[in-house]
């Protein structure tokens, strides 16, 4: 039976459709409407994505056929279940106060726990810091540091107080000399120094504690730069290689390098994007160090440890941002993280709290217990989506890596500010689509809560950094939103200084389903900046519409209608105000090319639409009304 029923098709009244077929039915749909315009979408990576995708186009994608945990582990590197590491990283620099959230974050289900340890320099700070956490049940990662190998020669001293081996320890380093070039415009010191730290760090890693991880790429720093997420990976697979070159050069062999560097990547918004993006870097990764001749296969897994994106969050409708990270965390995990840190969604503004930070590690829990994403390996594997876009990131990054290499290497690149410039023009690029609103974000371009108060809420004062002069160009810290953001900040400053916030009345008419339209359109826009949205139900008498507008002391008045009502009553109705307030500003949402002159010509000062750009529009209606 079984063999050949199992063979047969499930419905066989449904006979295979062919793409010509497939393609024959969209053209008739569309009516003529241009199919690539329509249907086809362009990424910010340099590729197409398709509308529909079929068995065929999975051919020639040879790591299809191999099962998880062998190379070149596209499919991730565990084979039985997805257990990623849920890690939570303590920004907190009290000693005290940071090992009391370890211990908590430990007991509500924390496998790792990340320390800013820039003040810990003597052991008792450190024993006081891990007092209480078992090395071998919970993975210690210094994020900051002082000094590395100073942090790593305290943890061994421990470790020594403890009794203890250290073949058990698991974690990691975050030294990572290409970032500190990156964020500080020269290394520390000098690269030779810098080198010589990393030698002393693979040496003494090697010897007392082989499960740590001596050197982390933090590839995070990109995406959190506005970079793409191709770019993040080629730059991110060139400074791997940057080290695997380097080390290998002082003596060290491929299998020691490669399973001491750890990867850590941003996961942003686009959910099927990052998915692909961690399976693509796996598979890169293998073909990179597979160069270096490893004698044990296992040298090729990358470990990567994820943390959601920050250019993404915003100050306003901060809660949107738990949404942000939960969709994000989800990406990482089908994309077989190693491990996860989910950032409290008010980091990106304030000093998380505890509350903040319980929900950033209950998202995880969540996702876990409840939503059994640890249960099944690389459930992606086999869709045409994914499969597809996992082939075409890896093939656009591996491009990019080729010509960084071509540059001779990443750290060139970034001397000739190759990697700065790329970077700040996709940042720039995103900073555009959010200001027209190509790219959404809810509550700061799209539906915000207008009378929503952060001023006193948001820590908006400039980031610790580097400050002065530089002999290489910086990465640039990069938030999309922070435009707008500035905008309601000073809207919400001018309040708070004894100003008042400005008023917006719609000016409703005509039919009702455009009127409507049109002032839920302008609702939003003027909502972005703080302004006081006056709606009303509509006027059928345009001299008590023009009393109401005048009487309310708006100080815009937008006439909502639709173009061709607009048209004939504009007018009349700008009469009928500029009698009563010769110096009122008349704005109308729509944008009827062929007629502004004659709009103009009546009264109408502006003209709001889909077309109009929002950040500018909304920078100058705050100098127009004296709002700094």
């Amino acid at each position: 039976m079984a063999e050949k029923e199992q063979n047969e098709r499930l419905f066989p009244e449904f006979p295979p459709v062919s793409v010509e077929e497939w393609e024959a039915q969209i053209n008739a749909d569309l009516k003529g409407a241009d199919y690539a315009r329509k249907l086809i979408w362009k990424t910010d990576e340099g590729f197409d994505v398709r509308p529909y995708y079929r068995a065929e186009d999975l051919k020639g994608l040879e790591y299809l056929d191999v099962p998880p945990g062998e190379a070149p582990f596209v499919r991730g590197t565990r084979t039985k279940e997805n257990a990623w590491i849920i890690r939570k990283d303590i920004a907190e620099t009290d000693i005290r106060i940071a090992n009391r959230k370890a211990l908590e974050a430990i007991k509500e289900g924390a496998g790792a726990v990340g320390f800013n340890v820039t003040e810990i320099t003597t052991h008792k700070q450190l024993m006081q810091l891990l007092e209480g956490i078992s090395f071998a049940a919970t993975g210690i990662h210094f994020v900051h540091s002082r000094s590395f190998p100073l942090s790593l020669e305290l943890l061994l001293y421990e470790l020594t107080n403890r009794n203890e081996q250290g073949d058990h320890t698991s974690g990691s380093l975050n030294f990572d000399l290409i970032a500190y070039l990156l964020l500080h415009g020269d290394f520390y010191r000098s690269l030779e120094s810098n080198v010589e730290e990393a030698v002393y760090l693979m040496n003494t890693v090697q010897k007392r504690v082989p499960r740590f991880r001596a050197i982390t790429v933090n590839s995070h720093l990109f995406q959190d730069a506005g970079s793409t997420l191709v770019q993040e990976l080629a730059f991110a697979l060139a400074s791997g290689n940057e080290y695997m070159a380097m080390l290998t050069d002082k003596g060290f062999s491929a299998d020691a390098v490669a399973s001491r560097l750890s990867f850590t990547f941003a996961i942003g918004p686009n959910y099927f994007m990052e998915i692909a993006k961690l399976r693509a870097a796996r598979l890169l990764w293998a073909r990179i160090v597979e160069q270096y001749g490893p004698s044990d296969e296992n040298s090729m897994k990358m470990d990567i440890q994820s943390r959601t994106a920050l250019w993404n969050k915003t100050i306003y409708d901060p809660y949107v941002n738990m949404l942000r990270t939960t969709t994000e965390g989800m990406s990482a995990i089908l994309g077989n993280t190693d491990t996860l840190v989910v950032l409290p969604f008010d980091a990106a503004y304030a000093t998380p709290d505890d509350f903040s930070e319980r929900i950033a590690l209950n998202q995880q829990m969540i996702m876990k217990e409840e939503s059994y994403l640890d249960r099944i390996v690389d459930p992606a594997a086999g869709s045409y989506y994914i499969e597809n876009l996992t082939n075409s990131i890896a093939t656009e990054a591996w491009a990019l890596f080729r010509r960084i290499e071509e540059q001779g290497g990443m750290i060139a690149a970034i001397k000739a500010g190759t990697v700065q410039d790329m970077v700040a023009k996709s940042a720039m690029q995103k900073t555009a689509d959010l200001a027209k609103r190509k790219l959404i974000q809810i509550g700061t371009n799209q539906y915000p809560n207008s009378l929503e108060q952060m001023l006193d809420k948001a820590d908006t004062r400039p980031q610790g950094g580097s400050t002065g002069t530089s002999t290489y160009p910086r990465l640039q810290e990069f938030r999309v939103s922070s435009g707008f953001e500035s905008l309601r900040l000073a809207t919400e400053q001018h309040v708070k200084n004894g100003g008042k916030r400005p008023d917006v009345f719609l000016f409703t008419f005509g039919n009702l389903s455009m009127l409507r339209a049109r002032a839920s359109f302008i609702t939003n826009f003027f909502g972005c900046a703080g302004y006081n949205i006056q709606d009303n139900p509509g006027f059928t008498d345009f001299g008590e519409g023009a009393e109401a507008a005048v009487v309310s002391g708006a100080e815009i008045i937008v006439l909502c209608s639709s173009d061709e009502e607009a048209l004939q009553a504009a007018p009349e109705i700008c009469r009928l105000i500029h009698d009563r307030k010769p110096d009122a500003w008349i704005v109308m949402a729509g944008y009827p090319k062929d007629d502004l002159e004659t709009l103009k010509a009546a009264g109408v000062n502006d003209f709001v639409h889909v077309r109009s750009n929002l950040l500018e529009t909304l920078s100058g209606y705050q100098q127009r009304l004296g709002i700094k």
